[in-house]
């Protein structure tokens, strides 16, 4: 209902009824549109756009200038395309209305929201109005909001144990230039809820040489397929990185491994024709002397319901 005070600006606002704006599929998002008008005017029918697409990008080494990649953008994968009519034609009386929404989501071919460097699912309501008049310009507002895809529980695995010591590392000539050390540890999933920590612990047995960090890294591997072109771009970036262990820790002391999933920046691993979503995790060990060690895991994400 319009309200008697006069706005010192004509604006639109949405607002959703979940402070969260999290949804699932199937459910349906409701929300209104609130309308400031100053002094009044007519227009031409009040509309929301409702939008959920996968952009793309992929790297381009070979366009790399300064030192930065150049990006291509692919032609975005759109699962979601409406245009509602909330309010014909007419006018807002001067202060503020508050126009209702409601939609349902689809069921099904929904892809967990997610902010990544190379591919982004986002899902995003805007709002806009035409007025009346030769001098009044359009009004607009836009409002991203959250969706997640549950699934099946997953079955618990075994705790998987690891060990690293200078004669299994990779990529390594020799093992006799390397200062002599053993670490044990095991990871208690590699199936995760992406609601839940990822856990483990990891416990320096020896070292020849001081500790000065142990570090929990997050990797999101992204893989963009352009079918078009016959070219698929893959690349790896850092999402977090977390100091589990400072300084020479004690030896044979176990040290427990637990890092949060950020929200927006990771989500259930994806596996489709066009991108993939993967995630690792490394576990590092940083020398006083400069050395690292690196044992990498991969990890399968899920949201279980």
């Amino acid at each position: 209902m319009p309200s008697g005070s006069n706005p010192e600006h004509s604006s639109l606002e949405i607002k959703l009824q979940r402070v969260d704006r999290i949804y699932r599929p199937g459910e349906t998002v409701q929300g209104s549109v609130v309308v400031a008008a100053k002094d009044g005017w007519s227009h031409q029918g009040l509309e929301l756009q409702v939008t959920g697409q996968v952009r793309l990008q992929q790297s381009l080494a070979s366009g790399s200038m300064n030192g930065f990649d150049s990006v291509k953008n692919l032609q975005p994968v759109v699962m979601l395309d409406k245009r509602l009519s909330i309010k014909a034609a007419g006018r807002f009386d001067r202060g503020t209305s508050e126009v209702p929404f409601s939609f349902e989501l689809p069921g099904e071919r929904l892809y967990e929201t997610y902010h990544g460097v190379y591919i982004s699912v986002t899902y995003e309501l805007v709002a806009s109005v035409e007025r009346g008049g030769l001098m009044a310009r359009p009004l607009e507002d836009s409002k991203e909001f959250i969706v997640e895809v549950p699934e099946p529980a997953r079955e618990e695995a075994e705790p998987e144990p690891f060990e690293i010591t200078p004669a299994n590392l990779e990529n390594v000539a020799t093992a006799t230039s390397i200062p002599k050390f053993s670490i044990k540890g095991r990871l208690f999933h590699k199936t995760c809820p992406i609601n839940l920590p990822f856990t483990g612990e990891v416990t320096i047995q020896e070292s020849e040489v001081p500790i000065k960090s142990i570090e929990l890294q997050l990797v999101r591997v992204e893989t963009v397929c352009d079918a078009a072109a016959g070219k698929t771009a893959k690349e790896s970036t850092e999402i977090q990185n977390i100091q589990i262990g400072d300084g020479d820790v004690c030896r044979n002391i176990v040290i427990p491994m637990y890092m949060i999933f950020p929200r927006l920046f990771t989500c259930p691993t994806m596996k489709t024709k066009t991108f993939t979503v993967e995630f690792e995790v490394n576990l590092q060990v940083i020398f006083a002397d400069g050395y690292m060690v690196t044992e990498g895991f991969e990890i399968d994400l899920y949201r279980g319901r």
